[in-house]
C-alpha cells in the first residue's frame, strides 16, 4: 500500500524548503514528491499540515546497545581490552537492541546510528550503521561494517599502561598501529599468491587497506590528529577523524587531506586533559575550513536525545541552521557512507523523517511524530 504525506512543510536536508507539498512513499521508500499527483483510492494518508517535517537524523558516533543504560558494569560490552589491539572484534555482536537507548533515539527523532566499539585500544574492531528500530539487528543493519575503530592518545596509554603493556606513550600507539597496518599488508599479499591461510584479525586491517572500509580514529588533540593524518599518508587509507576536539587549532591543515570529522560531544566538561580546549568553536573553524562535519553525542557519554540540542548550539556558537542540519543528516550520512539511503528526503531513498511540533531549532520543539522506512516508530503521546 502506498503511503501519501500531503500538506508538507519543512526541508529535504539538501537546502529545499517544503511549502505545502505531497511525498509518495512506497515500500518504504520516497517514491514521488511534488504539488499535486495522482492518490490511489487504498493510500494510507498522513496529514503532516500543523507539523514541520526534517528527515530523521543520524548520530555518526555512539556505543547505543553496546554501552547499556541503567544497568552497569554488566552492559558494558564495548571495549575488549584483554588486548590493545582486537581488530576482529565486531561492534554487531555486542549490540542489544531492547537498550533504553533505542528508544530515546526514536523519541528524539533519530533514525540512524552508527555503533562502534569504545576507545580503550589501539585497534578496537569493526563497526555497524543500523536503524534504531527493531528486536533482530541483522534486520536493522544498512551497512555492515561501516568502519574499524582506532584510538590515539590518553585512553590506550591509561588503559594498557597501566597494567605495564604496551602501548604507554603516544609513540607506542602509533607504532603498533603501523605494525598492524604493515601486518595487514603483508597478509593481503600471502593470500593474493595464494599462500596465506584465513586470519580475522588482518582481515579486518585487510578492509581497510584496501579502502572497503576506512580507519576511524579517535583523537582529540591537535597532535594526535595530525599523526593520524600521517599514517594516511604513509599507507594511503582511508580515515576520518572522530571528535576532533582541537581541530580548530589546525583546521586548514585537515582541510588539505580530504577527510572528514566527527565533531564531539561538545556538551561534556573538560573532563580530561585532551578536552582542554574544547569548545563550539571548533566546529564553527572545521566548517569554514571546508571540512566536512557531523555532530555526535557520542551517546552515552552524551544521551542521543540531545543530538538536536547540539544542533541547536551550534548555531547559538556560529554555524547556520543548514549546516547544522546537515551536520546531523545528510553530512552525516556521506561520513558513514550511506548518503545513497538516508540523509535526505529524496526520491528512492529510504522514507526516515521527523514531523516535529514547531521549528526543530526552537528548543521548544519536540518530535510529534518518527518514521523509519515509511513506519510510524515514535508517537509523542
Amino acid at each position: 500500500m502506498e503511503k501519501i504525506l500531503k500538506n508538507v512543510t519543512g526541508v529535504d536536508g539538501t537546502g529545499n524548503f517544503f511549502t505545502d507539498m505531497m511525498i509518495k512513499i512506497v515500500d518504504g521508500r520516497f517514491s514521488e514528491i511534488g504539488n499535486d499527483f495522482p492518490i490511489e483510492d487504498a493510500a494510507h494518508i498522513i496529514d503532516a499540515r500543523g507539523y514541520y517535517l526534517t528527515p530523521g537524523l543520524i548520530d555518526v558516533h555512539t556505543h547505543l546497545g553496546v554501552h547499556e543504560e541503567g544497568i552497569g558494569k554488566e552492559s558494558h560490552d564495548f571495549n575488549e581490552t584483554s588486548h590493545a589491539v582486537t581488530p576482529h572484534v565486531r561492534a554487531i555482536d555486542g549490540i542489544h537492541p531492547y537498550d533504553k537507548g533505542f528508544e530515546d533515539a526514536r523519541k528524539a527523532g533519530v533514525t540512524t546510528v552508527q555503533v562502534m566499539p569504545g576507545s580503550a585500544n589501539v585497534i578496537g574492531g569493526e563497526m555497524t550503521v543500523l536503524k534504531t528500530a527493531g528486536t533482530i539487528i541483522d534486520e536493522m543493519v544498512i551497512r555492515n561494517p561501516s568502519g574499524l575503530k582506532a584510538a590515539m592518545g590518553e585512553n590506550p596509554k591509561r588503559i594498557h599502561g597501566e597494567k605495564g603493556n604496551m602501548p604507554v606513550t603516544r609513540m607506542g600507539v602509533a607504532a603498533m598501529l603501523r605494525e598492524k597496518l604493515i601486518e595487514g599488508r603483508n597478509y593481503l599479499e600471502r593470500i593474493k599468491n595464494g599462500s596465506g591461510e584465513r586470519d580475522l584479525k588482518l582481515e579486518s586491517i585487510g578492509k581497510v587497506l584496501n579502502k572497503e572500509i576506512p580507519l576511524r580514529v579517535h583523537a582529540h588533540r591537535s597532535d594526535d590528529i595530525v599523526t593520524v593524518l600521517r599514517i594516511k599518508r604513509e599507507f594511503d587509507i582511508d580515515v576520518t577523524i572522530e571528535h576532533c576536539t582541537e581541530g580548530h587549532r589546525i583546521s586548514s591543515y585537515i582541510k588539505q587531506h580530504e577527510v572528514r570529522a566527527s565533531a564531539g560531544p561538545t556538551m561534556t566538561p573538560r573532563a580530561k586533559v585532551e578536552l582542554a580546549h574544547k569548545g563550539w568553536h571548533s566546529l564553527t573553524s572545521l566548517v569554514e575550513a571546508g571540512v566536512p562535519i557531523s555532530i555526535t553525542t557520542d551517546h552515552p557519554v552524551i544521551s542521543i536525545d540531545h543530538l538536536m540540542n547540539s544542533a541547536i548550539l551550534s548555531v547559538k556558537h556560529g554555524l547556520s541552521e543548514e549546516q547544522a542540519l546537515r551536520a546531523i543528516t545528510l553530512d552525516a550520512a556521506r561520513h558513514l557512507g550511506v548518503e545513497d539511503h538516508v540523509g535526505s528526503v529524496e526520491v528512492g531513498k529510504d522514507a526516515d523523517f521527523v514531523l516535529w511540533e514547531g521549528d526543530p531549532f526552537d528548543l521548544r520543539s519536540k518530535p510529534a511524530q518518527t518514521y523509519i522506512k515509511g513506519e510510524l516508530v515514535w508517537r509523542e503521546k
